[in-house]
């Protein structure tokens, strides 16, 4: 097992951040409740690398990409709001930043601006909001909805899916925010 306080690692579990405690969660037992602090814990992870900045997460680090933490944070919201809204609850709800006529707006629209950054942050704490209420108050993981890309999928299917697309996300974001002001950390 890997020693998370040997000071001769590259990184801590984030520069800074003191008592933050993502990785404590259940590793044994119901299934439920450790995919919720498995995706929490990636959820976090996302706060965390974006902790202490403002308009700097528009910043492109990895030019020619239009990737950026805030691109990555407005990309999770509408995510969020897919795949718990709209598939699993069956609502109407459009995507935040996105369209048909702009599939990349939310990357294409993360700019420098304190109020798109508030924004942002504001649509992704509601979708997480509610994809949160949503799996505490499902009856089971075999809750289902139908995608016009994968056909039937469960609420278990999705759980599994976002901790992927985060875990995906957070290691663009090492990468980011290393490129914006050096910090590193798990």
């Amino acid at each position: 097992m890997t020693d998370t306080t040997d000071p001769t690692r590259r990184g801590d579990l984030f520069v800074g951040v003191a008592g933050h405690r993502r990785f404590e969660g259940p590793t044994t037992g119901d299934e439920r409740a450790i995919l919720i602090d498995v995706l929490a814990a990636q959820r976090s992870t996302l706060e965390l690398k974006c902790a202490g900045l403002g308009t700097e997460l528009a910043r492109r680090s990895v030019e020619p990409s239009t990737l950026s933490l805030l691109g990555i944070v407005r990309h999770l919201a509408d995510v969020e709001r897919r795949w718990f809204r709209q598939v699993l609850a069956g609502q109407e709800a459009p995507a935040h930043f996105s369209s048909g006529a702009d599939p990349d707006g939310d990357f294409d629209g993360a700019v420098p601006d304190a109020a798109i950054v508030e924004q942002a942050w504001q649509a992704w704490r509601t979708e997480v909001a509610f994809a949160e209420r949503f799996t505490i108050e499902a009856p089971d993981l075999d809750v289902a909805g139908d995608d016009v890309w994968r056909g039937t999928v469960s609420l278990r299917w999705v759980l599994i899916h976002m901790v992927e697309e985060y875990a995906r996300h957070n290691g663009h974001a090492d990468l980011l925010r290393e490129r914006i002001d050096g910090a590193i950390g798990l």
